[in-house]
């Protein structure tokens, strides 16, 4: 059985100076941190607001071919967790046809974000990610990471369609 969720938030984990993606479960309020890398942690963003950019990234580019071959991202599921590190498929639909393809959870959220696709996680990915913690509160005091707090306050909630951040 699937959650499905939503985006909660981006910030920066300031012990690693990394961006933490944090997924909510619609069904029962969970979450689930991520570390990711600045550039999904900056494609992520500049496609949850649809921001114009003057040459395409990756998740751009890849996405504009996708439309070029009539096919889409049906949605994404974060699937297993080995070895602290998650893996995600990404389910493409294409007319009648239906395919997967293995993804860092990054890089399947980025494309979710721009195809309007519903992210999941599989239950014992959640169950798992959840040993040893009683909850999960991401704060970074430094510098860069209230700077993107600032910035993503500042965001209205229609900037993200149906994604709550």
């Amino acid at each position: 059985m699937t959650h499905e969720m939503t985006i909660a938030s981006i910030s920066m984990d300031q012990s690693t100076r990394t961006p933490v993606l944090v997924l909510k479960s619609e069904k029962d309020g969970r979450l689930l941190p991520i570390w990711i890398g600045i550039l999904e942690a900056s494609s992520i963003v500049f496609g949850l607001q649809n921001t114009p950019i003057e040459r395409p990234l990756t998740h751009d580019l890849f996405s504009q071919y996708l439309a070029q071959t009539a096919t889409t991202v049906e949605r994404v599921v974060v699937c297993d967790l080995v070895d602290n590190t998650y893996h995600a498929r990404i389910v493409f639909a294409a007319g009648e046809s239906r395919f997967e393809l293995d993804s860092r959870p990054s890089d399947a959220i980025a494309m979710a974000v721009r195809f309007q696709a519903p992210i999941f996680v599989e239950d014992r990915v959640l169950d798992q990610s959840q040993k040893g913690t009683e909850s999960v509160e991401v704060v970074d005091e430094s510098h860069e990471g209230k700077r993107w707090a600032d910035y993503l306050e500042g965001l209205a909630p229609e900037d993200f369609g149906k994604y709550k951040v």
